[in-house]
């Protein structure tokens, strides 16, 4: 079965002249907007279907392998041209009940158009469209500062991850020094690692897309907007410090742990070591009088037995003071 075009798939699409909204615009009818004068169009999508994408490519003439790229998802975040326009791929993430989910925005973009698809976990573009539509005069300046405007907003949505992260960190933290060691601390260690590769893995990426856009194509970023992915690039760097400085501070409280999990398990060995030689004096004495001698004279004595126990009861009293005062028990 054909697949169809959900409306609940189309966020928003509107015309812009000279930064202005004129209204929004069905898909049937972009191929005729764009073709207008100073007019460019913003098309906000989610989780779209092959049927809905087909028919952008035609009204947008999107190349056949960005396409593609966009129906598969799971890309990693790149920046590809394909004649007239490009195709990035951005991942996203935040933080749902203190766990970070990752999410998927692609952008296809044109002189005259901006089409944001995005799939999974991410947040709606619209305060971005809101932030974009009150500054006329920057939004004039075409596609591109829209383009600039969502990556932005993607990347500003990285910072309050860092910083629940952080605050997880912290708590794993106190946990190993305040508490014993524990399976569920070191497992929660390594699940924060695991999330800052993958953190990592998506925001490393924006620095080489954003020094692309502001070099190359010439035709589709104004020049007089090509600096604001310079100001994109350095707050990825900022944040690649903070991710690199957490995960040396992670790995450190790795090693920690495992450190105080051997002392742990040292003082456990040492106690049970001290006992041990506390019990070999009974045992030792008692073995004597299990042995069948006939000649042993002091069991004819009448103090012989609370006298070996005394004895036995005071060497144990005194190994148990030594080894207690060494630190052993």
């Amino acid at each position: 079965m054909a697949e169809s075009i959900d409306s609940n798939m189309i966020m928003k699409c509107v015309a812009y002249r000279h930064g202005i909204g004129i209204g929004e615009v069905s898909i049937p009818d972009i191929s005729e907007v764009i073709r207008q004068d100073q007019t460019f169009v913003w098309l906000g999508l989610r989780e779209t279907n092959s049927a809905l994408l087909a028919e952008l490519q035609q009204e947008f003439g999107l190349h056949d392998l960005a396409i593609e790229d966009a129906c598969a998802a799971h890309q990693r975040p790149k920046i590809e041209e394909y004649a007239d326009s490009l195709f990035i791929v951005l991942h996203t993430a935040r933080l749902v009940d203190d766990k970070v989910e990752f999410g998927e925005t692609h952008l296809f973009m044109g002189a005259k158009f901006l089409v944001t698809v995005r799939h999974g976990s991410s947040l709606s573009h619209a305060k971005v469209r809101g932030r974009c539509e009150a500054m006329p005069q920057q939004l004039a300046k075409g596609p591109g500062f829209a383009l600039y405007s969502i990556m932005d907003f993607i990347v500003d949505n990285y910072v309050p991850v860092i910083d629940g992260l952080q605050q997880r960190f912290e708590v794993l933290e106190s946990a190993i020094f305040e508490q014993r060691p524990s399976r569920q601390t070191m497992e929660g260690l390594y699940e924060l690692k695991r999330e800052l590769l993958m953190l990592e893995a998506a925001i490393t990426p924006v620095i080489d897309i954003c020094n692309e856009l502001m070099r190359f194509h010439n035709g589709l970023i104004p020049k007089d907007v090509r600096f604001y992915f310079r100001d994109i690039a350095d707050h990825i760097k900022r944040i690649d410090r903070s991710i690199q400085g957490m995960r040396e501070m992670l790995i450190a409280a790795m090693q920690v742990h495992l450190t105080f999990e051997t002392v742990r398990q040292n003082e456990v060995v040492k106690g049970l070591a001290g006992w041990g030689a506390i019990l070999a004096i009974p045992t030792m004495v008692f073995s004597w009088y299990g042995m069948n001698f006939r000649h042993m004279p002091e069991l004819e004595w009448t103090f012989s037995y609370p006298l070996v126990l005394g004895g036995v009861a005071l060497s144990s009293l005194l190994l148990y003071w030594r080894l207690k005062r060494s630190g052993w028990l």
